[in-house]
C-alpha cells in the first residue's frame, strides 16, 4: 500500500452501527458493505467463537469515529 492511498482511517463508525460502530468502520476503512463485515463476524463466532475476540479487540483499541486526533502540544521553553 503506498502513501497516496485515499482510504478512510480506521474508527468506529458513528452513523452505520449496530452495537458499537466497529463492523461499520472495518467495512468503510476496506470499502466493503457492512452487511458482509456484520456477516463475518456472526460466521466466525458461530463456528470458532474467534469472532467475539476480533470484536472485543477491535473495540478496545479502534478509537471512536467522534474522537478527535491527539494534538502536541507545544514543548516549554
Amino acid at each position: 500500500m503506498n502513501s497516496t492511498s485515499s482510504s478512510t482511517p480506521l474508527r468506529r463508525s458513528t452513523s452505520d452501527k449496530k452495537i458499537a460502530g466497529v463492523a461499520g468502520g472495518l467495512a468503510e476503512h476496506l470499502g466493503l458493505d457492512p452487511t458482509l463485515v456484520r456477516a463475518g463476524f456472526a460466521v466466525s463466532i458461530l463456528f470458532s467463537g474467534a469472532g467475539l475476540v476480533a470484536y472485543l479487540l477491535l473495540l478496545a483499541i479502534v478509537p471512536d469515529g467522534d474522537a478527535q486526533p491527539a494534538v502536541d502540544a507545544p514543548a516549554a521553553a
